[in-house]
C-alpha cells in the first residue's frame, strides 16, 4: 500500500494533561510533516478549536477536568465531521465502542505504535482537507462566486454579469 503524503497545512491539535506524552506525540507528528500544537487541558483546546478548524484532534481520554469523552462531544457538537482520535492507557472494549459512536474517528491504546498514530493522522487529515474543500466548493456555488470567476472576457456585457 502506497504511503500518504501529508496534507498540506493540516494541523494536528495534541490534548493531553501529561506534557511528557504531549512533546512526544508533538515531536513524532511534527517530523513526520505535520504542524503541530499542543494543549494541557480540554478547555485550553476548545479556546481554539472551532467549525471548520483547519486540521484535526488527537486527546488523551483521562484528564482532569474536562475528559475526553465528554471533549469529543463538545466537538462534534461544533463540528461533527472534525477527526478525533482519542488515546488512552486505559482503555477498554466499551469505551472505544461508546468513542466511536459519539463520533472519533478512530481510538488508541497507550503505548501505541508511532507509526499507527502517522498513518492516522495521514488519513485523517486527507479526510478532513476533503471535507473542508467540499464545504468551501457548496459555499462557493450556493453564493455565486464560482461560476462568476468562470466567466471569461472583458467585454462591456461580461463586466455587467460580473456586477450582478
Amino acid at each position: 500500500m502506497a504511503e500518504l503524503p501529508v496534507p498540506e497545512a493540516m494541523r494536528i491539535a495534541i490534548v493531553d494533561d501529561e506534557q511528557d506524552m504531549r512533546q512526544s506525540i508533538s515531536q513524532w507528528l511534527a517530523l513526520s510533516g505535520f504542524e503541530t500544537e499542543t494543549f494541557g487541558s480540554a478547555e485550553d483546546a476548545l479556546r481554539v478549536i472551532g467549525p471548520g478548524y483547519p486540521g484535526i484532534v488527537v486527546s488523551d481520554i483521562r484528564m482532569p477536568g474536562m475528559d475526553g469523552m465528554v471533549f469529543l462531544k463538545k466537538l462534534m457538537a461544533l463540528d461533527s465531521a472534525l477527526p478525533v482520535i482519542l488515546i488512552t492507557g486505559h482503555g477498554d472494549v466499551p469505551m472505544a465502542v461508546e468513542a466511536m459512536r459519539i463520533g472519533a474517528y478512530d481510538f488508541m491504546e497507550k503505548p501505541f505504535n508511532p507509526d499507527r498514530m502517522t498513518d492516522l493522522a495521514k488519513r485523517a487529515s486527507e479526510t478532513r482537507r476533503l471535507t473542508l474543500d467540499n464545504r468551501t466548493l457548496r459555499r462557493e456555488l450556493s453564493d455565486g462566486t464560482a461560476l462568476v470567476r468562470m466567466l471569461i472576457g472583458a467585454s462591456p456585457v461580461m463586466e455587467r454579469l460580473r456586477e450582478d
